[in-house]
């Protein structure tokens, strides 16, 4: 028996032990197949060979559905993989089922997907957070050492931060978008969870570098992967004043302050700084995603995509109606209707306009700290460990508002990464470094030492 073959069935059977979570949409025969059809035509000489990731449902794949997590694409399959998930297979890894997801990457909490919600690994009783949310259950739980998610505004570091796991999001170009289904054009990117930084960082080198078939991918070469520094000497790491509030949760504070003193013994200067436009991150983000999505999600209309509704229908009109009406869930029809009237005559200069203009601005911001000499920004990845189910549901301001740390380097389109750096009451707190545009390389050199470091199952 082949070492991949042993990998396949080894991750069928602990993905079947952990069904309870609903973090994988794929059934388990199915999965299993397709498991072990990969690991007889993986190549040995692979990087990643009999490596199994997940992927989060929003992304294609020839074996598995592409649901979005949502009844409108429910038994879709997409007549191609998308380029990530091509360059995973020609490394070596297999590809592990389709994770559950709010539906179409809308939310925080993975309570909107229209299969059920995922439970927390470690507590059923939270959520694992969003969207990305089974992908990041399926790594904190064991089943798998990596997994892709999707991030738009914060998707695979808000639940890798609750589920205690690393999240990466490259720089936007970083990694091609071809096949990753459209929800905020400007600010979605594929990114990469791990139980490790290097586990993370593995995946996300052999899926980056140019794709001539998404013009938003830079012509650059895949990452490499740095060398594990002995200290952070000659670094300066900057310390945001804006994500540090008063009301901040204070088990969160002390793992993050924890975390900056081992940054400081480890040898880097760190240095406050400000990040003035921050306050205006989440209103702007929640201007834009919406309105991109309302235009990426005008397709679903049970013509071009989508089952059709049943019945005699009067018009095209009450086509499109009766389609969305029944297939589309609550959050998503709530963010249409959000990003056509801010679109509207009459309305697009006062809010999407506007929303371009502060978010050139919260980038300057951004750019004005890079260019003093501050090399990587430490701050919280979120303001809470995981909340209950449920809490947040009928108040969606509140649930957007647990992005707010994250969103501001989609907005940007800067490299950011999590990673655990404590407990509070036995939930994962997770710790943020954000970096320059393409300087991945360097802001994995510092996770890998705050890794090493930091206890990451210790109490704050």
């Amino acid at each position: 028996m082949s070492d991949a073959v042993a990998s396949a069935r080894a991750t069928a059977e602990r993905i079947s032990k952990l069904r309870r979570l609903n973090a994988v949409l794929t059934k388990q025969t199915e999965l299993r197949k397709a498991l072990l059809a990969q690991a007889a035509a993986a190549r040995p000489t692979g990087v990643l060979y009999g490596m199994p990731v997940a992927v989060k449902a929003n992304i294609c794949t020839l074996e598995f559905e592409t649901s979005c997590g949502s009844h409108i694409l429910e038994g879709y399959r997409s007549p191609y993989d998308a380029t990530a998930i091509a360059r995973l297979k020609a490394a070596g890894a297999l590809i592990a089922g389709a994770t559950n997801c709010d539906e179409f990457a809308m939310g925080s909490s993975t309570e909107h997907s229209a299969f059920g919600r995922t439970l927390h690994p470690l507590d059923k009783t939270r959520v694992p957070g969003g969207s990305s949310g089974g992908s990041a259950a399926l790594v904190a739980a064991g089943a798998v050492p990596a997994a892709l998610g999707s991030e738009t505004g914060g998707s695979v570091r808000q639940p890798a931060a609750f589920c205690g796991v690393v999240g990466i999001k490259p720089t936007y170009g970083r990694v091609s978008r071809y096949g990753l289904v459209a929800f905020g054009s400007s600010l979605d990117q594929i990114g990469v969870f791990g139980r490790s930084v290097h586990d993370a960082a593995r995946v996300l080198s052999v899926i980056s570098g140019r794709d001539l078939r998404d013009n938003t991918c830079e012509d650059r070469d895949p990452l490499r992967l740095p060398t594990v520094p002995e200290n952070l000497d000659g670094f300066v790491i900057g310390i945001p004043r804006e994500y540090f509030p008063p009301d901040l949760d204070p088990g969160v504070r002390r793992a993050c302050e924890r975390a900056i003193r081992i940054l400081r013994e480890l040898g880097a200067a760190v240095r406050e700084v400000s990040l003035p436009h921050t306050p205006y991150a989440v209103p702007t983000y929640y201007i834009i995603a919406p309105a991109e999505a309302s235009s990426n999600l005008a397709r679903y209309d049970g013509v071009r995509y989508g089952p059709r509704a049943e019945g005699s229908l009067a018009d095209v009109r009450a086509l499109y109606r009766e389609t969305r009406g029944s297939g589309f869930g609550a959050e998503v029809r709530r963010r249409i209707l959000i990003g056509t009237y801010v679109l509207s005559s009459g309305y697009y200069d006062a809010y999407y306009r506007k929303a371009q203009q502060v978010r050139a601005l919260i980038a300057q911001d951004f750019r004005n700290v890079f260019d003093r000499g501050v090399d990587l920004l430490f701050t919280p990845t979120t303001p809470t460990p995981a909340f209950k189910a449920g809490a947040k549901l009928a108040d969606p301001v509140q649930m957007y508002l647990s992005d707010i740390f994250v969103c501001t380097a989609n907005l940007a389109g800067l490299p950011a990464l999590s990673l655990p750096i404590g407990r509070v009451k036995g939930l994962p707190i997770g710790g943020q470094l954000i970096g320059p545009h393409f300087l991945e390389d360097e802001m994995l050199e510092a996770a890998y030492a705050l890794e090493r470091a930091v206890p990451a199952a210790e109490e704050a």
